[in-house]
């Protein structure tokens, strides 16, 4: 029985890569959404206010969440032009010298022949059964900040959502290494020497309040997505590095309304969920030109003076931004662990960027939980050294918990550097030497 299911899944993933195999139309398509125009809503264009008010007009154009943080009147949002950001083009590249490469194994979180780019730039189907895994495929193997990156310094708020209290700031500093599928900077394709097989890395240094002071956090993500990732917490009061459980990652970080697995709109395996293509969609979603935004005012600017985004709305839990009427795919994420503290995350990709940009997280009893927001900024807008660069920035985050009536907001300064990325900041050792 168990050979003859093996087999059958496997008949099936051929016949289906076979029927939905990407042309050199859907690599252009993929990359280039808005070739032939933006989308469009009756009343709405650039300079229109969603509000309490007019809610209901434009309820086709939001989520479900943020549908109802606006009709409960928590924020409204500025509806700018549509862009178009365009991508790193030796990522564009990739995809297409490696069109059809990918495939996807008997079981979620297998996949074989993958080289670099966006593995399957098809236009996802309802009738394909694996269009939600490739959308996964496609998020994991994006360019969220490209080959590295860092957010050099990262501020975040734990807000009282009712009074607005700013209960807590903490200032970090986030590291961001692809070892692998390498597109851009050197080594390419991939760093070299990688025993451990490592995908990507991700560095946490907390650099205030003084009693979180060197509380340094490193992910190390397997090449093998069916392999559990290992993460590494060193306590600077405690001056020992502990490796965390795997049910850890699911625990809020450092008291905020966060997880390890909310980073970047999802951090977990692919084989962690199972998942479900509900269908495309324009809907507002949060990017814009960080330059042109109204800028905080309540945070000394930095020494270059550069400013970071404002927030506002209820408790000041939202991000004072413009919003895109995008495209933008919709998947449900189904943990396969019955003992997950999620039920459901609804994720809302961008069809372009293939970055999860809003997302609804449902709890164990199937009740709207957290809105996660992850605001975007266009790199030819902001920092000169991300001018170029063909990577949309992380920009802002609200994750607000509806339940509790609390949030964590977060401003970025986000910079496109490998300088300030080597290997080495991604190594085990490297903890014992952070502070």
């Amino acid at each position: 029985m168990k050979t003859s299911f093996t087999a059958v899944a496997m008949a099936c993933g051929l016949l289906c890569s076979a029927t939905f195999a990407a042309t050199e139309a859907d690599v252009d398509a993929s990359f280039r959404p808005y070739k032939s125009g933006v989308p469009s809503f009756p009343g709405l264009t650039p300079g229109t206010v969603v509000s309490k008010a007019n809610v209901e007009q434009f309820k086709e154009v939001l989520d479900e969440g943020l549908y109802t943080m606006v009709k409960n009147g928590w924020t409204e949002l500025k509806v700018g032009a549509t862009t178009s950001f365009e991508m790193e083009p030796n990522y564009v590249e990739a995809t297409r010298k490696n069109i059809n490469k990918a495939k996807l194994g008997a079981k979620t979180g297998e996949i074989t022949g993958f080289v670099a780019g966006r593995p399957f730039p098809e236009e996802p189907s309802l009738s394909d059964p694996q269009a939600g895994d490739k959308i996964a495929w496609n998020y994991k193997y994006g360019i969220n900040w490209g080959d590295n990156a860092a957010i050099y310094p990262f501020y975040w708020k734990y807000r009282n959502l009712t009074t607005g209290q700013v209960e807590r700031q903490i200032k970090f500093n986030f590291h961001f290494l692809n070892f692998q599928h390498r597109v851009r900077h050197e080594p390419i394709p991939e760093v070299v020497p990688n025993p451990a097989n490592l995908f990507r890395g991700i560095y946490v240094n907390v650099l205030e309040p003084q009693d979180l002071k060197f509380t340094q956090l490193l992910i190390q993500i397997n090449g093998d997505d069916t392999k559990l990732s290992d993460a590494y917490l060193y306590l600077g009061f405690q001056r020992r590095v502990r490796r965390l459980a795997t049910a850890q990652t699911t625990d809020a970080f450092l008291g905020s309304d966060l997880m390890i697995e909310d980073f970047e709109g999802y951090n977990g395996r692919i084989s962690d969920m199972k998942w479900t293509y509900k269908g495309t969609k324009n809907i507002l979603m949060p990017y814009y030109n960080h330059n042109d935004q109204k800028l905080a005012t309540d945070m000394p600017p930095e020494a270059d003076g550069y400013k970071f985004i404002n927030f506002g709305g209820l408790g000041g839990c939202f991000p004072d931004i413009t919003w895109q009427l995008r495209k933008v795919y919709v998947v449900e994420a189904a943990p396969v662990n019955p003992s997950h503290p999620v039920s459901k995350r609804v994720l809302h990709i961008d069809a372009q960027v293939y970055n999860i940009n809003r997302t609804l997280i449902y709890d164990r009893k199937g009740e709207l939980w957290k809105s996660w927001t992850i605001g975007k900024s266009h790199p030819d807008h902001h920092l000169p050294i991300n001018k170029g660069s063909g990577i949309a920035i992380d920009d802002s985050f609200s994750m607000v918990d509806v339940q509790s009536k609390h949030c964590t907001t977060g401003q970025f300064k986000g910079q496109i550097d490998s300088k300030m990325n080597p290997p080495s900041l991604f190594q085990v050792q490297n903890l014992r030497g952070g502070d």
